[in-house]
């Protein structure tokens, strides 16, 4: 049997660490969630639409609680905002909102 590989392999030898691996399933498990919300929203089916959603909350329930193992562990830092940060934010979102809702 002929095989046919890459032979130079630059990250085979980069060890990984329990940080990195957990960085990437939370990153999975953030995507994993985002996909099911889109099924749930086309979903035409109420059995399926139920299914969806069992499933849908296993996995935000999995990534809440590996961010949280995360966060403890000092693997996740957090960005410290100012106020008037989230006043713009809440404002500019309150405003987006205000139009979608007076269209």
């Amino acid at each position: 049997m002929n095989k046919v590989s890459n032979e130079n392999n630059e990250f085979s030898n980069i060890p990984m660490t329990d940080k990195d691996y957990a960085t990437m399933l939370l990153t999975m498990l953030k995507d994993i969630s985002k996909n099911y919300t889109i099924s749930l929203t086309e979903a035409s089916n109420e059995i399926l639409y139920n299914k969806y959603k069992d499933m849908y909350v296993k996995y935000i329930n999995m990534q809440r609680n590996l961010f949280e193992e995360m966060y403890r562990k000092g693997w996740y830092n957090l960005e410290k905002v100012e106020d008037n940060k989230l006043t713009t934010k809440y404002n500019t979102l309150n405003n987006e909102f205000n139009s979608i809702r007076n269209y």
